[in-house]
């Protein structure tokens, strides 16, 4: 097996141990990554969705606005943007920032509030045009409601893809590199041990037939060996003493059965 498509490891139980681990670990980090990209391109869409929304709305609110300005300086004259400028000394409209959190991503939020309290935009247009100051006024807070509500999409549009496409090369890179190389590498260990042991089976049967065999020619040596010393020692019993007809001269006559080497002389000196 080719060493690209698989770790660099060395055979053994343990590292096998070791690989079969990481395995379950990359399978795990691969089904919650996969659920973490489904919860991404969920959100996704839905974003999406909510962002064609508010710039089809945003397109007639920015008009009813500009037509209401419009309005506002015909009915209270051209000197009337200068009125407003003057009576204007701090900001009503504020945006206040947040963190939503989409399956483990941080996501901007941005949303905006009005001021409580009186304004002295509240009486201007008394003498001239105070009803169309006041609804011109109120057409640009919705079409600044709108603008912080598209900019708040946008903005965590923006972060999702970014985070969707990490998302999908981790997954895609367990998926079809880490994963499939642990397999390999696996299925490497396992063919390499079961190798090792059809080895290791081999080399015991081939000991055993050896002891077998200097077993069986020990047996055959030890027979041989019997079969001589049983030859030497019927040899040597067939070597007997002739009867003896003529009395001793000590008066004693030895037995017809005795063996000539162990029939001694009494005269006989040595």
């Amino acid at each position: 097996m080719s060493t690209q498509n698989r770790l660099p490891v060395v055979p053994t139980v343990t590292v096998l141990t070791v690989m079969k681990a990481r395995l379950v670990g990359a399978t795990k980090g691969h089904a919650l990554l996969k659920k973490k990209a489904d919860a991404l391109t969920m959100r996704f869409r839905q974003l999406l969705k909510e962002i064609i929304d508010a710039k089809e709305n945003l397109g007639s609110t920015m008009k009813g606005s500009f037509f209401a300005y419009t309005e506002a300086q015909y009915a209270a004259g051209e000197n009337v943007k200068h009125t407003i400028m003057d009576n204007v000394d701090t900001a009503v409209v504020k945006v206040r920032g947040d963190l939503d959190n989409v399956a483990g991503v941080k996501i901007p939020r941005f949303e905006s509030f009005v001021l409580p309290g009186e304004t002295k935009m509240d009486l201007t247009g008394l003498g001239r045009g105070g009803q169309q100051l006041q609804s011109c006024r109120k057409a640009y807070l919705s079409a600044v409601e709108l603008l912080v509500q598209l900019a708040n999409l946008q903005t965590a549009f923006m972060t999702l893809d970014e985070a969707l496409k990490v998302t999908n090369r981790r997954v895609n890179a367990l998926e079809n590199v880490v994963k499939p190389k642990l397999e390999n590498t696996i299925s490497y260990i396992k063919a390499e041990l079961d190798e090792l042991e059809r080895e290791e089976f081999f080399r015991l049967k081939k000991v055993q037939k050896n002891k077998q065999k200097r077993t069986a020619q020990a047996a055959a040596e030890e027979a041989e060996a019997a079969a001589a010393n049983g030859a030497s020692s019927s040899s040597a019993s067939d070597l007997q003493l002739p009867p003896f007809n003529g009395p001793n001269p000590n008066g004693v006559q030895p037995p017809a059965s005795s063996n000539l080497l162990n029939y001694q002389e009494d005269d006989l000196l040595f």
